[in-house]
């Protein structure tokens, strides 16, 4: 049994900016058969020294995908960060994207059709690879696109894949779900870094 360390997961889960030990941590085990079942490997390394690297139990990432290529795979994560550029997240949240449209292509023939007509457009367009093109060229071969359905089915997913993830809450700083523990009066209210103080008239005690 081969178990390839994973930094990511696409189910929603609370993340932790406090204690390491309140992320989850996942390790996805595979087969050598299993593994090499698939069309295609996405995999990265955390960048040292980032919340994500200091919490994960490995440095290392890697997301099997069952029908799409690895090239497919990586035009995808590249399309993901065209759409929605965050410099603080790493590979591994937008790789989440490419799995979950591999999952559906998995499904669908017509998705299937649509993500590989749509991705073989994007390469054709850039005269090579839109994975390996630059930021300016990629952001000017997604707007030529805009409103089309592979764009909308690839922005869509994004929705869900790049910021329902406990990666993404760890590195915007949400906490997760609150109503099991009282609610966010008690416990970090007002500790987001990135928003100024509310003034005091704004925030009375609580009464407690």
């Amino acid at each position: 049994m081969r178990v390839i360390p994973i930094a990511d997961t696409a189910s929603p889960g609370r993340a932790c900016t406090e204690a390491a030990d309140e992320i989850p941590r996942i390790d996805l085990p595979l087969t050598r058969r299993e593994f090499l079942r698939g069309s295609g490997v996405l995999s990265g390394t955390l960048a040292a020294g980032g919340v994500l690297a200091a919490l994960a139990p490995s440095r290392s990432w890697a997301v099997e995908l069952k029908t799409l290529s690895s090239a497919e795979g990586e035009s995808l994560m590249a399309m993901g960060r065209t759409l929605y550029p965050h410099a603080k997240l790493p590979d591994a949240v937008y790789a989440l994207l490419a799995k979950d449209l591999d999952a559906d292509a998995g499904k669908s023939a017509d998705t299937l059709k649509l993500l590989r007509e749509g991705l073989a457009a994007l390469d054709t367009a850039a005269s090579g690879s839109f994975a390996k093109a630059g930021g300016a060229k990629q952001l000017e071969l997604v707007k030529a696109i805009e409103g089309q359905p592979f764009f909308n089915t690839v922005r869509g997913k994004c929705i869900t894949s790049l910021y329902d993830n406990d990666m993404a809450f760890a590195v915007f700083g949400y906490p997760g779900a609150s109503w099991d523990k009282g609610g966010y009066i008690m416990r970090g209210f007002q500790d987001l870094k990135w928003l100024p103080d509310p003034p005091a008239k704004a925030s009375p005690p609580s009464g407690r």
